[in-house]
């Protein structure tokens, strides 16, 4: 009887969630949500936001505008140029200012607002820099550098870079051409004359700069310095490396067709650099040396593990460079440095005359080298730049342990940290003066992205905005607008305008969300911490169930990409999730969503915490979570479930296989299955190379305890799956069967890459996702 009632209002239950969120429709995403806009800028003089915005669900965004006394944003026509695209940074305190489009180089007056071509050829330009003489701009064009005067249009050839090799075997004397020479004095005096006429020719020719031959290397970084003496250049020799391939099963014309993807991680995909400064007055080439470098000789310490690595010699390490940062005149130069094994980090300047540098900050850690503001894997060019006194440069560092702010004078070497604390700066912004920095931060909690204001010489900070989410800002051209984005927990992102100063009022521009979004009452999970086993705090979102539909169920989600943060206070990318686990909560499930060890914004402990080993720290945060909802929220030891995508599949997967017994069931998508299975990038950061650390692999690799396995495991994959690729679950599918395992389930999804794009494919994949939890956890077929 009592088993009939619970059957009865679970089915009741059920029906009136039903009424209020379907599986189809959340999984549409952003389609049931509403499209949110993004890429806020602003025009050149200020007077209009544009960004780019899907109101109607049509197939991409538009570009929209608004202006100060619109009711709606408008978008804009296609007649119209669209100069919000162009990339007008580093060209504020000109009046003319100079961009390619399509290939061609155009000029904008800010005053006449004359728009018009300057220069166009069939090959392309791009890399407009400009010279400390405003009347000239650099361009490159065919890989070379060119200097262009905007007044008389004389246009000059700075470098000449060219492919292959300055030898020529045609030149070279043979046997035969050889024995002509000594035959034969008409020869010679033809040769003679030949070389007479060529001597006067070159000699009335134009000069142009010396033939700079980069072989088979790659040519990249070229850049030239703001008075224009002086060239910088990276040649790179990658390895040619085997390529995947990713089979297409699902095509127009019936045959399946396979497209080459990434390699796989391995020291032998290790890449060489080298840097070189190029005179353009004296016409001369000089190559950079690293070999002074701090570390450059350093082992890492694994390598004191094995037998074959702890006696080698030193060597340098292989290391690459990035394009200097000049000041205001050109005259000083610095750049960052970066160990391709990942540990060490230099910013250096650079001795344009004599190609010498001078280490100025060395960082290294024995794990790898990251955070907010600094260049590495994830994190682009980071913070590095100089102030308005042109002698002190300002950059990010994680000498702390936490992502801070630093100034450093290139006269008095002094080294200033600007902000501290155990929290980061994510983003930076130095003012128009120079006289402060705009600093977005994790100050007020780790879950929250605030800004402030930072006076460079007093160390005041004021904040500006620092309620509970985040905030993505642009600063008008004169700095006294904001245009901005927001979004909190459960409201999704919109753009909006305030004024620049202390706690401004927002003026919404957008509104997004959908009526079907917003009928339902969208909960607000608590942001929870919680203590590991380590001591370590952890943080969390819970979605707690109302107390008449608790179930005494719970399921852990697992956010992917390992570094990556979702317990956090604004609106997540994991969407679809957010309403998964509210569809969840009215079932009466507790869900509990934690940003484990080596999630991001919590420093570079917590970063690191899975150094040499994925599924340690990270996997036994979610132990800890489980005894969380076990102790404090009254959940059943033996209804727990886990599941996660991507990084979360691979966690599911390590803790069925190497923490038997612990959860229920658990589905995992699109995991990792074999570390050496995967990119390079990513992977030699945390468990360096297959070659060299066998035994960080083996012991971070599910496949190796597929034996374990006992639990209840649903794997989900897509087939066309370029990042995690399909090989990887096969393979994991395989030993399954060879071991005789029987308690796992395949769903394979002919047409989806590892980001799906199709709602059927989102529906189908999480309803069997909820019948394996109200199965295994609940007893319901």
């Amino acid at each position: 009887m009592k088993n009939i009632f619970t059957s009865i209002l679970f089915i009741f239950s059920s029906t009136l969630f039903s009424q209020n969120l379907q599986l189809e429709e959340i999984m549409k995403g952003n389609e049931f949500i509403g499209q949110q806009p993004s890429n806020q800028r602003w025009s050149v003089d200020g007077k209009t936001i544009y960004f780019d915005w899907n109101p109607k669900n049509e197939i991409g965004d538009k570009t929209y505008y608004w202006q100060q006394g619109f009711s709606v944003p408008k978008i804009l026509p296609q007649s119209e140029f669209n100069f919000s695209d162009i990339q007008f940074q580093g060209q504020e305190k000109f009046d003319v200012i100079y961009y390619t489009n399509q290939g061609a180089l155009f000029s904008y007056n800010k005053k006449t607002k004359e728009n018009k071509i300057i220069y166009q050829t069939t090959s392309n330009i791009n890399s407009i820099q400009r010279s400390v003489n405003p009347n000239i701009i650099y361009f490159q064009q065919n890989r070379n550098v060119f200097q262009l005067n905007v007044v008389n249009f004389q246009l000059l050839q700075l470098t000449n870079f060219k492919s292959g090799s300055a030898s020529s075997d045609n030149n070279k004397d043979n046997f035969l051409t050889t024995q002509q020479k000594e035959l034969f004095q008409f020869v010679n005096e033809e040769n003679a004359k030949t070389k007479w006429y060529e001597k006067q020719s070159e000699e009335a020719e134009l000069k142009f700069p010396s033939e700079i031959f980069y072989n088979s290397n790659t040519l990249e970084a070229v850049k030239i310095n703001p008075n224009g003496k002086f060239v910088t250049y990276r040649l790179s020799e990658y390895p040619t490396s085997k390529e995947t391939k990713v089979e297409n099963f699902i095509t127009s014309d019936g045959f399946t067709k396979n497209k080459p993807a990434r390699e796989k991680v391995s020291i032998n995909n290790i890449s060489k650099h080298k840097m070189f400064v190029y005179n353009i007055e004296k016409d001369t080439v000089f190559q950079i040396s690293f070999s002074k470098l701090t570390g450059i000789k350093t082992f890492p310490k694994y390598y004191q593990e094995y037998e074959n690595l702890k006696n080698l010699e030193p060597v340098e390490k292989a290391i690459t460079m990035q394009a200097p940062v000049y000041n205001a005149t050109g005259t000083l130069a610095v750049f960052e440095a970066r160990s391709l094994d990942n540990k060490d980090r230099w910013i250096v300047q650079l001795n344009l005359e004599t190609a010498v540098i001078t280490e100025l900050d060395y960082q290294h850690d024995e794990a790898w080298i990251g955070g907010p503001g600094i260049p590495g894997y994830n994190f682009g060019g980071g913070t590095l730049g100089f102030l308005a006194d042109n002698k002190t440069i300002y950059f990010q560092s994680e000498a702390t342990g936490f992502s801070h702010l630093y100034t450093f004078n290139l006269e008095t070497k002094k080294k200033t940290q600007l902000t501290n604390g155990k929290w980061e700066v994510r983003d930076v912004v130095l003012s128009k003066l120079s006289n402060s920095f705009y600093l977005t931060t994790t100050e007020t909690h780790p879950g929250n992205r605030s800004f402030y204001k930072l006076d460079i010489n007093s160390g005041k900070k004021t904040p500006i905005l620092t309620n509970d989410g985040a905030y993505e800002i642009e600063l008008s051209p004169d700095e006294t607008k904001l245009a901005l984005r927001y979004s909190y927990i459960n409201k999704p992102w919109e753009v909006y305008v305030a004024d620049n100063k202390l706690n401004p009022t927002l003026k919404q521009i957008t509104f997004s969300t959908s009526d079907a979004f917003k009928k339902y009452n969208w909960k607000t999970p608590e942001v929870i911490s919680f203590k590991a086993k380590d001591g370590t705090d952890v943080f969390a979102r819970v979605y707690n169930p109302k107390s008449e539909n608790k179930n005494k169920a719970a399921i852990i989600f697992v956010h992917g990409a390992g570094y990556l943060q979702n317990a956090h206070k604004y609106w997540s990318t994991y969407h679809r999730e957010y309403m998964f686990h509210n569809m969840l909560t009215d079932l009466g499930y507790t869900v509990l969503d934690i940003d484990y060890r080596a999630s991001d914004g919590y420093g570079r402990d917590y970063r690191t915490g899975i150094y040499r080993h994925m599924g340690g720290l990270d996997l036994q945060d979610q132990l800890d979570g489980k005894k969380y909802l076990v102790e404090k929220l009254g959940i059943d030891a033996n209804k727990v479930g886990i599941y996660g995508g991507s990084y979360g599949g691979f966690i599911t997967l390590m803790a069925l296989l190497t923490q038997p017994g612990e959860f229920k069931a658990g589905a995992a998508l699109r995991s990792v299955t074999d570390w050496a299975h995967y990119n390079q990038g990513y992977t030699a950061n945390i468990l360096n190379f297959p070659e060299t650390d066998v035994e960080a692999y083996r012991k971070s690799s599910p496949i190796y305890f597929a034996n374990n396995l006992q639990d209840k495991l649903l794997m989900l994959h897509g087939m066309v799956d370029d990042n995690v690729q399909f090989q990887d679950i096969v393979r994991m599918t395989q030993r399954f069967i060879e071991l005789g395992k029987k308690d796992w389930d395949l769903a394979v999804f002919p047409v989806e890459a590892h980001g799906f794009q199709k709602s059927y494919s989102w529906t189908d994949e999480y309803r069997r996702i909820l019948e394996l939890f109200n199965e295994t956890l609940l007893g319901k077929k």
